[in-house]
């Protein structure tokens, strides 16, 4: 089984709108086969915590005009790692640190990518755990 088609627009509408706050290593898994709650994972980072909350407020009002609002919604008043869960996908917007420290890329490897439009992580650098 894949991710559905309503998963993958709603992952590709969640980066483009991550990407055009400038978020940072945009990528999103398939992870359909191996849970059950959810088809993909969509991982971002942000710089700062102002702009982790920058990353949620868009990702949230394209997402609203595609008719989806997430069901929950966690670490809004930390603003280090917020995640919101629409059920077809959650998203995982983390400060850069974070990001580094849990490394969800290496937990969640096994699992096939989903491709982004090219001008989503145009111009910006590798994915953490890359290694470049």
């Amino acid at each position: 089984m894949s991710a559905t088609d309503r998963a993958i627009q709603l992952a590709v509408a969640a980066a483009e709108a991550a990407s055009d706050k400038l978020a940072d290593d945009i990528v999103a898994f398939d992870v359909s086969e191996r849970m059950a709650i959810t088809d993909v994972f969509l991982v971002c980072s942000a710089s700062n915590d102002r702009q982790v909350r920058s990353v949620v407020d868009a990702v949230e009002e394209k997402l609203r005009g595609l008719g989806a609002r997430p069901v929950s919604r966690e670490g809004e008043r930390e603003g280090r790692w917020v995640l919101l869960d629409y059920v077809e996908i959650v998203v995982h917007v983390q400060h850069a640190e974070e990001r580094v420290f849990y490394a969800l890329e290496r937990l969640w490897k096994d699992c096939p990518t989903i491709e982004l439009p090219e001008e989503v992580n145009a111009g910006r650098g590798p994915r953490s755990g890359d290694g470049a």
